[in-house]
């Protein structure tokens, strides 16, 4: 199997895979550590889609993971005869497409109850293919930003573990259409509707990044383009671009350069 991405999401990803004796055949990231505890080859592409050729020579299996990954699969690797590629995605599909450091504010700003992570079949389009699983957990009224995407990489590094085995073995198939249910994208665009919440009742705890401050770069940079005085004269700064909560070791320690997974 083939691994795509970056951070301590993708590491741990590869680590697992080659710790319960399945092939990691490639790591494509930025970085060659992370292919280092599975004693892989290792593949820096700014594109993945110029190096089909590549991935489909070195895939043994016909399994390609996505993990923490901003790149979009594209053709011809999508038409590869045998190969299947998977993302493991940090929110819940369709609801939460897109970027999930911008979802998971926006999920806060429109009271859902429930985030998550989910793994599903990569298509053209971005975050539409077939869902093969998920996993839920609740959001509170008082809960924050921070607490919400940690929550939300635990998850997927969690659901990966849980359905690793089935995709392995072939058993692991779409449990439904990703257009089954209400879908909504968020991407940097979202962000330009950002000031028309500025007085919402959970504008507070949805922009309270705490430590993914420093790796969410597009949202901190339109949090205090708005908390500035220029954009709003007298009104008050937005609240949780700079802050930084008891559990941030744990959290910089699980995104390790990158804000969730894609």
């Amino acid at each position: 199997m083939i691994f795509v991405g970056e951070g301590a999401l993708l590491r741990r990803a590869v680590t697992h895979a080659a710790t319960h004796g399945h092939p990691v055949d490639l790591v494509c990231s930025a970085d060659p550590l992370d292919a280092t505890a599975a004693d892989a080859p290792h593949l820096a592409a700014a594109d993945i889609n110029a190096h089909a050729g590549t991935l489909a020579r070195a895939c043994t299996d016909g399994i390609v993971w996505s993990l923490n990954n901003r790149q979009i699969f594209r053709e011809p690797l999508l038409r590869i005869d045998g190969l299947r590629i998977l993302n493991i995605h940090n929110g819940l599909l369709p609801r939460h497409r897109g970027l999930p450091s911008v979802a998971v504010l926006f999920a806060l700003l429109h009271g859902d109850t429930e985030y998550g992570a989910t793994v599903h079949e990569v298509e053209a389009g971005i975050d539409t293919g077939p869902v093969v699983a998920e996993r839920r957990f609740p959001v509170g009224p008082e809960d924050r930003y921070h607490q919400v995407m940690l929550r939300g990489i635990r998850a997927c590094h969690a659901l990966f573990e849980q359905i690793l085995p089935a995709v392995a073995a072939g058993t692991a198939h779409p449990a439904r259409a990703a257009a089954a249910e209400p879908s909504a994208y968020y991407g940097l665009r979202a962000l330009d509707r950002l000031g028309a919440y500025r007085d919402h009742p959970a504008y507070a705890r949805a922009t309270d990044l705490g430590p993914f401050a420093a790796h969410a770069h597009e949202l901190t940079r339109a949090l205090l383009r708005l908390s500035s005085p220029a954009s709003a004269p007298g009104g008050p700064p937005a609240p949780g671009a700079l802050r930084r909560p008891a559990d941030a070791g744990a959290a910089t320690r699980l995104v390790c350069g990158a804000d969730g997974t894609g």
